[in-house]
């Protein structure tokens, strides 16, 4: 029986965790949970989970959810309130596995302090390798915590080689080829993409997701973010991480080794299987998905991106090979940029103008080097000054 702290119960992949959870209630006990705001969903999820240990984000929710949990007899779990909280419930003695579901940078302490504690730690939050990839890969080395990628990619990818890590040469891998759905713009004129609006965005055509990484496949950033959490990941330098659109979304993945093999996973596109696969890890369980029938696939596209129209997943590579410094305010201009077009403050194109004016800045030259964004705090702070800067660059009406 495995304890599971699910960090971010209430976003689609904590839903998709349940969905697996509940299937294998013999195998896997949700021990604790966590939410941001939206305590009334939390409040569903611990009706029917009861798990021992809960957190919350804001102090102000702590009343209200209070009163909720007294309707709930003979249950009485520990409560936990703030940003700090997901720290102590990630490293909790009791759990043995951290899915780390957060959204944002702001998922990257905790996913830091389940790797301290040593604990497996199936990752969806990218962002928290994309900003603080060596910390959290420092940490797991250290502790001997397990990462398991959940990403439907990386995942696809993690089954596709060889167990042992790191890799090394003797293992034959030559290069990992990461598949994009391409988004509801892959056929899109620039005249198109200039009017789109975030419902647009937001659905997408092969996916269920939460809205800001609905936006982010729409601008091919989510695939950008995922080819430096494959670096993280893997070991392997950007020149050998590639992205193919693949539109049918049927093949996850792929490896491709030195002899000329590609290895590839298929399956429907349901995040219960990688979110399976990762739980019970070596072992293979049921995810409750829809069969993929090969009969049924017809063809299996494949083309490569358009850097033109979709200039983001460039922006991603830039920022890999200009270093950790980089990636940081990459990814906190890209947050505050899909937030302010959600909101109708920005227009679609607006993202990349946004992102690329920030990383083009002098702000970039003055940032602190890799060596000196050796803690949370460090990596935090540059995260912040990105934030104000884009803000201002927006503000300012200068993307």
């Amino acid at each position: 029986m495995q304890n599971i702290a699910l960090l971010g119960g209430t976003g689609s992949i904590g839903a998709s965790t349940l969905k697996v959870l509940r299937l294998h209630p013999d195998r896997f006990r949700l021990f604790a949970v966590s939410a941001h705001r939206r305590t009334d969903a939390l409040f569903k999820v611990c009706s029917e989970f009861r798990p021992a240990v809960i957190a919350i984000g804001h102090v102000n929710q702590l009343d209200e959810f209070k009163t909720w949990l007294s309707t709930l007899a003979g249950y009485a779990p520990e409560l936990l309130v703030g940003a700090s909280a997901l720290d102590v419930l990630a490293a909790h003695d009791e759990i043995d596995t951290v899915v780390a579901a957060i959204v944002g940078a702001a998922g990257l302490s905790s996913t830091l302090a389940a790797a301290k504690a040593g604990k497996r730690l199936l990752l969806a939050n990218k962002e928290a390798l994309v900003i603080g990839g060596a910390l959290v890969t420092a940490a797991a080395q250290q502790s001997g915590a397990l990462l398991l990628p959940l990403d439907s990619e990386h995942n696809a990818l993690f089954q596709c080689m060889p167990s042992a890590r790191p890799l090394k040469p003797e293992m034959g891998v030559k290069s990992l080829w990461l598949t994009a759905s391409g988004g509801p713009f892959r056929m899109a004129t620039e005249e198109t993409l200039a009017q789109v609006t975030p419902e647009q965005a937001c659905a997408h055509p092969r996916w269920t997701m939460g809205r800001k990484i609905s936006v982010d496949s729409a601008t091919l950033m989510n695939k950008g973010l995922e080819v430096i959490e494959a670096h993280w990941l893997f070991g392997l330098p950007a020149k050998d991480i590639h992205v193919v659109i693949h539109p049918q979304s049927t093949l996850h993945s792929m490896v491709e080794y030195v002899d000329g093999s590609f290895l590839a996973q298929l399956g429907s596109p349901d995040m219960c299987t990688p979110i399976a696969h990762a739980l019970a890890w070596p072992d293979r369980i049921e995810a409750g998905v829809v069969r993929l029938n090969p009969l049924t696939i017809g063809q299996l596209d494949f083309s490569a991106p358009d850097l033109a129209r979709f200039p983001a997943l460039q922006l991603a590579y830039d920022a890999l090979g200009a270093g950790s410094a980089a990636c940081v305010i990459l990814n906190a201009a890209n947050e505050v940029a899909v937030e302010r077009f959600l909101n109708g403050q920005l227009p679609f194109l607006g993202i990349y103008r946004a992102i690329n004016a920030c990383l083009q800045h002098d702000f970039l030259s003055s940032s602190p080097s890799q060596a000196q964004l050796a803690s949370v705090d460090a990596v935090l702070a540059l995260d912040s000054c990105a934030r104000l800067h884009t803000a201002d660059l927006i503000d300012a009406g200068r993307v």
